[in-house]
């Protein structure tokens, strides 16, 4: 299946402060997730983001924050958004899909992404854009989701299946501000 513009969020992760200088090649995650929100905003697709225990962990990195619609984070102490009850993620309705960015890779967005997908939603988790403190936890989590039915994309995967057709404004402005 392909990633629909119209029944899509993309969902942030723990991508707190505290945490980021511990993940293996964190400028970097921080950099995916960045472009992922913009090219989400442009593209009018819901954000949404989740923060585990921010007062041991701290809020959300600044560089993402700034990112973030106003009010789009909830705060968690169970490692799932969807345990959680982030987003009313616990509960039907909502986006059919969900694309997931985040931290740790092993933890909080691996189980998420396994409950979204007990919850019926099919989940596309990007690569480039999770992370871990170690890159073999990564490579074990990415395994484990694919293998129980998430599928790993590209960033790129998900701006060009959002935007499906190149005959418009609209691709060729996120073409020259966010594909080059």
């Amino acid at each position: 299946m392909l990633i629909d513009a119209r029944n899509s969020a993309l969902l942030v992760v723990d991508v707190q402060g505290r945490l980021v200088p511990a993940i293996s090649g964190w400028q970097n995650l921080l950099d995916q997730v960045v472009w992922l929100i913009r090219v989400a905003r442009r593209l009018e697709i819901p954000v949404l983001a989740c923060e585990q225990y921010p007062k041991g962990l701290g809020p959300t990195h600044p560089a993402v924050a700034a990112e973030l619609p106003a009010g789009c984070i909830a705060g968690k102490l169970h490692f799932s958004a969807v345990a959680g009850a982030c987003h009313g993620f616990d509960q039907a309705g909502g986006p059919a899909q969900v694309v997931v960015c985040g931290m740790e890779t092993h933890v909080c967005v691996m189980q998420t992404v396994i409950e979204l997908l007990d919850s019926g939603r099919q989940v596309f988790v990007v690569d480039e854009a999770v992370g871990s403190r170690r890159d073999t936890d990564k490579a074990l989590a990415l395994a484990r989701m694919r293998d129980e039915g998430a599928s790993i994309v590209s960033r790129e995967m998900v701006a060009f299946e959002w935007l499906r057709k190149a005959d418009s404004d609209v691709f060729r402005e996120v073409s020259k501000n966010f594909l080059r």
